[in-house]
């Protein structure tokens, strides 16, 4: 065939190309690059939402069709969320119960803020008469009504008449118990009703209104027309905000990693399953999707569960009470913003954790292939999360400001971002150090080749604790440091005395009748009494010295008394420094004329009392451990100065009680209420702590221990997911003749190793993460051995029962039964 040139070849052989060998390739790449173009060489199906919707159901068939290992699988899975999605829950609850319990303190505030209120129908009289039996706090108010349409406090229907009391459910209980056979000495009123839940700031809260005739406004009874006040919020200041969003970040995360902990149980079943999905057809990422399905329908069911669990346990909260505080089940209400947070950040945290650990699994058609064993784990972004929360926290490291703002998501980011850098190095530290091992006893090699072959599932059981350890160390450290700066010395001393009862009288007689009654009192092995008023220059306003009268023995137990006799006056004090501003007290000079009426009567200011303090005055100084906090001023025995001379003065009761016996304290507080119910025993305190501080320091106690009750449930579903994948390989072992003891102390080193070095990793990072707060907060580095080696101990115990407790299980998957294959 003429004109026509072949190529040679069989008929319909391709035509040889006659473009350049460069132009070739260069289309090959062109092709190659274009999108979609490596899915489809590899056999995979372009991604559409049609496609993540059909695999993601068939995910969920699989976690509901699998038979009883799938079914297993899911329902611990479900459980370890759960478990998460309820602490969360309540979490998401606090500023709703903090919200309710102001709003019930305020409903029921009586007092006038110095207003003076006219006696009318709707008025009361209501006196402070709260009380402490045996260490349990009691809110009390006496109640006299001027008219017939008296304003009640909430919970109240009516006033309650004289000599009858209406009491809180609890409080009840206590007085018709055997504990409460003091305390009704102290309330010695009848009975008349029940206190209504509006009026307890929880159900558990020790209360009481009790009905008096001769009530009448005064120094400690007001009247007033109407209860309740508007709440007023203080904000914290910079340190105790930092304090609480440190707390919170620190009691939350062991909660997330517990979470993620969950969503990987059954990892090796699931691979296996996946592999032979590969097998009759499915690319790669239809397996990572169906994975993903697998784990969200998992997710979910957990997150129906913790719901349930959260509504189901709060019917019970009404019966719970930590640190002495306890919360109505209706104050304990999720805020929505919050809810929704965890309704769709749970199930995303649980997707989102499955992707990321198939990125080192390789699931082929005849196999999984993991690359843990093969390449080492790699550093360089296990450090960025810490570097980015040093990044985040340095511009406040410098201190923070008293009154200036605090960025609280930077703070809990920057905290958050440094506990995941501890979570991150752990299965790093975990590998590293178990490569190296070798030799040992038969239960320790085994412990250690399993631990070899999946280091990530020995790091992942300690991960929670190991968080938990870590934040807190640093969350101790920080408490500790601003527990200094919130704490105030009072002066007091209780090496002498331990607590005064005050009187408004100056009367020899009734002195010696209420110390007579006080010696009485069984457990008092010691009283004395003084009578104190205050001392003025005449015709002016300013704050006056303290002026104590009383015998010889009994001013020497606050100032040193050299030659005391009657009629001896002794000064204490720096005559000096006598400006308030630079907190000097006003001292007079033997010799120099005082003014003694201090007070106020209901017609006005007092008339002067002159008297002139002697020139035989002696200078004196106070005693080491006073027995009273007024150890600056004039001291006078009652032949020098008559009590009654004294304006505005108060009788003082000191008593010190036998240490051995526990109700003496409450005697004393029942002589008190005898003598006057408006006038408590005051117990010497050396300090005084912020009462905010207080508080924070029992949320932090009741959230590390629900915290660590989570820890310790995950662990133990933890533990027996990964026992249930090693049933058969038990089995096995025990069949060929391997003693039940090796493989009982092997899952104890197997526990031991990662909790070892998770342990010490956890105090690493807490010293550091501590130091950083101490430093924004502008306290010195301090760190408290022994609250560290407290804290590691908990966290290793923890452990410990939860390993102990698993051994049950671990015996049960030794039987031959085992070895059953479906």
């Amino acid at each position: 065939m003429s004109g026509s040139r072949l190529t040679g070849g069989p008929r319909g052989a391709r035509r040889r190309s006659t473009r350049p060998r460069s132009t070739v390739l260069a289309s090959v790449r062109a092709r190659s690059r274009r999108p979609g173009a490596r899915r489809e060489a590899r056999g995979e199906v372009p991604t559409t939402p049609a496609a993540w919707a059909r695999d993601l159901a068939l995910g969920a068939r699989f976690a509901v069709g699998g038979g009883r290992e799938g079914w297993t699988r899911t329902f611990l899975t479900a459980l370890g969320v759960g478990l998460g999605v309820a602490v969360l829950l309540v979490a998401a609850a606090v500023p709703n119960i903090l919200t309710a319990r102001g709003d019930r303190a305020s409903a029921r505030d009586d007092f006038t803020y110095g207003r003076v209120v006219e006696p009318g129908a709707t008025t009361i009289v209501t006196g402070r008469v709260d009380t402490v039996y045996r260490d349990h706090g009691i809110y009390g108010r006496l109640i006299h009504a001027d008219g017939d349409r008296p304003v009640l406090p909430p919970g109240l229907s009516r006033p309650p008449a004289p000599g009858e009391m209406v009491v809180s459910p609890e409080l009840a209980k206590l007085l018709a118990s055997p504990d409460g056979t003091l305390l009704r000495e102290r309330l010695p009123y009848r009975i008349a009703g029940t206190i209504g839940d509006p009026g307890l700031l929880g159900p558990r809260e020790l209360a009481y209104y009790a009905g008096s005739d001769v009530l009448v406004p005064g120094r400690h009874a007001t009247r007033t027309d109407h209860i309740g006040s508007r709440r007023l919020l203080d904000p914290l200041d910079p340190f105790l905000t930092l304090l609480v969003v440190v707390a919170f970040v620190v009691l939350l995360m062991p909660v997330l990693v517990l979470i993620a902990t969950a969503v990987r149980f059954g990892g090796e079943q699931r691979d296996r399953r996946l592999a032979a999905l590969r097998l009759v057809g499915a690319d790669a990422q239809m397996t990572r999707r169906i994975a993903a399905g697998e784990t969200l329908f998992a997710a979910l069911l957990g997150l129906c569960a913790g719901v349930g669990l959260f509504f189901g346990g709060r019917s019970f909260v009404d019966t719970v009470e930590l640190w002495r505080i306890s919360v109505f089940g209706s104050d304990l209400a999720p805020t929505p913003v919050l809810t929704i947070l965890v309704v769709v950040g749970v199930p995303t945290l649980a997707v989102a954790v499955t992707l990321f650990t198939l990125r080192r699994v390789a699931i082929e058609p005849l196999g999984v292939v993991r690359q843990a064993g093969t390449a080492g784990r790699r550093l360089w972004w296990r450090l960025l999360p810490p570097f980015a929360g040093l990044a985040l926290l340095s511009p406040m490291i410098d201190g923070l400001e008293p009154a200036a703002a605090v960025s609280e998501p930077k703070i809990a980011a920057g905290v958050v971002l440094l506990l995941v850098g501890v979570t991150a190095l752990l299965p790093l530290l975990v590998e590293a150090v178990v490569r190296r091992l070798h030799g040992g006893p038969l239960p320790f090699q085994l412990a250690i080749r399993r631990t070899q072959l999946d280091s990530g599932a020995a790091a992942r059981t300690v991960n929670g604790i190991t968080v938990a350890v870590a934040g807190a160390i640093a969350v101790q450290m920080l408490f500790a440091g601003l527990a200094s700066r919130y704490t105030h010395e009072t002066g007091d001393s209780r090496d002498r005395v331990d607590l005064r009862i005050s009187r408004d009288y100056v009367d020899e007689a009734r002195q010696s009748e209420d110390l007579a009654a006080l010696w009485a009192t069984p457990g008092v092995v010691a009283a004395r009494t003084f009578v104190l008023g205050h001392a003025r220059r005449p015709g002016t306003e300013e704050a006056g010295a303290f002026v104590v009268v009383a015998d010889c023995a009994t001013l020497g137990q606050s100032v040193e008394t050299p030659g005391c006799g009657p009629g001896s006056v002794y000064l204490s004090g720096d005559r000096n420094n006598q400006d308030p501003l630079t907190g000097g007290v006003y001292l007079p000079a033997p010799g120099e004329r005082v003014d003694l009426a201090t007070g106020e009567s209901e017609a006005g200011p007092l008339p002067p009392r002159l008297w002139t303090v002697p020139s035989t005055a002696l200078d004196t100084r106070p005693v080491p451990d006073s027995a009273t906090p007024f150890a600056l001023g004039v001291f006078a025995t009652p032949e020098a100065l008559t009590p009654t001379d004294l304006g505005e003065a108060v009788t003082e009761l000191m008593a010190k009680l036998d240490p051995a016996d526990r109700d003496a304290v409450e005697r004393v507080r029942n002589l008190a209420a005898r003598m006057d119910p408006l006038r408590s025993a005051e117990f010497y305190e050396g300090s005084v702590r912020e009462p905010r501080l207080t508080n924070i320091e029992r949320g932090l106690f009741i959230g590390s221990t629900v915290v660590l009750l989570l820890i310790g449930a995950s662990m133990l579903v933890t533990v027996v997911e990964e026992l249930r994948e090693r049933r058969k390989l038990l089995a096995a072992l025990v069949a060929v003749g391997t003693r039940r003891s090796t493989l009982g102390l092997s899952v104890l080193w197997q526990t031991a190793l990662p909790v070892t070095l998770g342990l010490a990793l956890a105090v690493a990072g807490g010293l550091g993460l501590g130091a950083i707060l101490l430093k924004m907060a502008g306290l010195p580095p301090a760190v408290s051995w022994t609250t560290i080696a407290w804290t590691v101990g908990t966290g290793g115990g923890v452990v410990l029962l939860v390993t102990l407790s698993s051994l049950p299980v671990l015996w049960r998957m030794m039987r031959s039964d085992g070895l059953r294959t479906e």
